[in-house]
């Protein structure tokens, strides 16, 4: 049967997939826009299984919070190509996704990747569009927080999202929006000391004391320098004892402290490419 451009252009608009293959489409589709886009998924479905051995290391971060500041999603759409990463579409599929993760606020990625949109899950859009698109796209990441204050940052060119709860209410929009960029930029592990994981404390004191072993030290004394350096970890890694990155001279939990008396960080979540 005769398609026509309107028709086209119309899925075209629809999906966002080049001019031939819309046209492709709808003419195995016998003109039935449903039945096209079925087509369209089907061929992105073929498309992943080709390039699922392939890197998708470049995308956008997205971080998201609610208008009462108390609840936070921040996720990872992955694209193989920076050229991708950059499409305003590509960008803007981000945040209605992640738009969507806010209001429904799915406990994990399994359920979010389920939610419907727009007639289909948002697992079903993404691999839509590795037909539309060309290359590998997936959904690498989603994170979310609950918090009495959470305070949101992406980071330039949406190369990395960070929420960060705070454990008071109020207008902590700077001192969130700070803290939050001291987590993107020196990437701690934990919020502090207690949250960092048995295996890795173990680890990093093992490590001290082969250090100090190496260096000739006393047998006696090995314990006690491994602590020293496990300390040395414990402020290098973990937020609160972090220096401040705007005032090296105070840690973040006292730069929070100067902000309100009693003012933490409950918990964060980081996000970035790669």
């Amino acid at each position: 049967m005769a398609i026509s451009a309107q028709d086209v252009k119309r899925l075209r608009d629809m999906t966002g997939a080049g001019m031939m293959d819309c046209k492709k489409a709808l003419a195995e589709a016998e003109g039935d826009f449903d039945k096209a886009i079925e087509v369209l998924r089907l061929k992105g479905q073929k498309l992943s299984v080709k390039r699922a051995e392939r890197e998708a290391k470049e995308g956008v971060v997205i971080a998201e919070v609610s208008d009462d500041n108390k609840r936070g999603v921040v996720i990872r759409l992955s694209s193989e190509t920076d050229f991708v990463a950059k499409n305003e579409d590509f960008i803007t599929l981000a945040k209605e996704f992640a738009k969507l993760g806010l209001e429904k606020f799915p406990a994990t990625r399994e359920e979010f990747v389920n939610l419907d949109y727009n007639g289909m899950t948002i697992g079903e859009k993404v691999t839509e569009q590795v037909g539309v698109i060309g290359e590998k796209i997936e959904l690498a990441d989603y994170q979310r927080l609950e918090s009495e204050y959470i305070a949101p940052y992406i980071h330039m060119g949406y190369k990395a999202g960070v929420l960060v709860g705070l454990n008071k209410e109020g207008d902590f929009d700077s001192a969130g929006r700070d803290v939050a960029m001291q987590v993107a930029a020196m990437k701690p592990i934990a919020v502090d000391k207690d949250g960092v994981d048995s295996a890795v404390v173990e680890k990093e004191v093992e490590i001290g004391k082969e250090q100090a072993r190496q260096e000739g030290k006393p047998e006696q004394i090995i314990e006690k320098i491994a602590m020293g350096k496990l300390g040395k970890f414990f402020k290098e890694n973990t937020l609160l004892n972090q220096a401040f990155v705007k005032d090296s001279g105070m840690t973040v939990q006292q730069y929070l402290q100067s902000v309100e008396d009693g003012l933490t960080v409950k918990d964060f979540k980081h996000v970035q490419l790669g």
